[in-house]
């Protein structure tokens, strides 16, 4: 059965390069849509074209049997015009809404009753001015559309420090707002991923900790230390609950602050695999690339077992100064045989995500020491 079903992927990073290999092994025919010649995810690319042209994503997707994505970007009216043509879309428009726009994912959040932080929809300067003065001086604020790795968001005490985005949403003609968010006190970063098929099957990953870096992952560690069957119970209960109650379809991850009182609040969603997750393709029995795969196609889900007692995943960031990533693979091959790399087939440039490695063992100080170990052949 599974050998006629075709994938149709948009975008073509390095999400999408990922589900190549658990495609091939499932017989499944994928296709990508990428922004790009030369894309991260060029094996699998089909077609090049823009995902905001309705005609270019609709000729893509005439001959597959499910679309889904790399990333949350899809404009909404492009979705709208694929359901309309009767193409199975996963994760659902109205889902995806919830991911793209900030301000829409806090009204939903709190109105499910799910734990997020306080939080204001900023129209004008005197909106944050107000905000400031409930919340100690200081605040978040974030773009609602189009921030991700530490872009769009910056901490405040005063509304001049975001001038420049009011005055873009001032040049709006239909308007807009930013969203104002409590500057939470917590001691670590959580993450929880699970996957929901489109006839309701749930599965859960364990809950892991991020380690964030001038607001871009640097490391996650699986599952998460020093998590009570409390927390790891309460991170995949609001997790189920996200994705039951916004129908989500397919991988969604939620990021946790753990904060100081021993809460656990929602920061961020994604609806898609997620940089948090890719300690599963060598970590777990089925990597979030496959169960993706399966849960869009509404095929029965795979079993999350981690294999080893630990895993750590460590982003390489930047990429050699010198050489290329595979130069540096083979001395990474000598010296830690047991690290495995995952290459994005991106050129090198600071900041970048360039690739991940991953170790697994028994003890988490060896895990960890090897994995920042392999890491750190791809840097300088």
């Amino acid at each position: 059965m599974a050998a006629s079903l075709r994938v149709g992927v948009i975008g073509g990073g390095q999400l999408a390069r990922m589900m190549v290999p658990p495609a091939v092994h499932l017989g499944l025919d994928i296709r990508v849509l990428a922004e790009t010649e030369g894309s991260s995810a060029r094996l699998a690319a089909t077609a090049v074209g823009d995902y905001h042209d309705a005609e270019t994503v609709l000729a893509f997707a005439r001959d597959v049997d499910v679309i889904t994505f790399d990333h949350e970007h899809v404009p909404q009216d492009v979705l709208a015009a694929l359901v309309e043509a009767g193409v199975a879309v996963h994760p659902k428009p109205e889902a995806l809404f919830v991911a793209q726009d900030k301000l829409v994912m806090r009204e939903r959040l709190a109105g499910l009753g799910l734990p997020v932080p306080d939080w204001a929809r900023l129209e004008t300067a005197d909106d944050l001015s107000a905000f400031l003065a409930e919340h100690g001086g200081r605040a978040v604020v974030k773009t609602a559309r189009g921030g991700y790795d530490g872009k769009g968001v910056r901490v405040v005490s005063s509304p001049d420090e975001v001038a420049d985005w009011f005055a873009a949403l001032a040049d709006l003609s239909t308007g807009g707002a930013l969203l104002a968010e409590e500057l939470v006190e917590f001691r670590r970063e959580l993450a929880q991923s699970v996957a929901r098929r489109p006839s309701g099957q749930i599965v859960a990953w364990p809950v892991v900790e991020s380690i964030q870096r001038d607001g871009v992952c640097a490391e996650v560690i699986a599952p998460a230390p020093r998590s009570t069957g409390r927390v790891a119970e309460t991170a995949a209960e609001i997790a189920t609950t996200v994705a039951a109650q916004l129908d989500v379809t397919g991988v969604l991850a939620v990021e946790l602050f753990e904060t100081t009182d021993d809460r656990l609040l929602i920061n961020e969603l994604a609806m898609r695999p997620h940089n948090t997750g890719h300690w599963s393709i060598d970590g777990s029995t089925t990597s979030q690339f496959e169960q993706h795969l399966r849960a869009v196609l509404d095929l029965p889900l795979g079993d999350t077992t981690p294999h080893a007692a630990w895993s750590v995943m460590v982003n390489v960031l930047g990429g050699p100064a010198t050489g290329s990533m595979a130069d540096r693979l083979l001395a990474l091959m000598a010296d830690e045989p047991g690290a495995k790399v995952h290459d994005y087939g991106k050129e090198p440039r600071p900041g970048r995500k360039v690739g991940h490695v991953t170790a697994t063992g028994a003890e988490l100080d060896d895990v960890v020491v090897a994995a920042r170990a392999a890491a750190a052949h791809f840097e300088g």
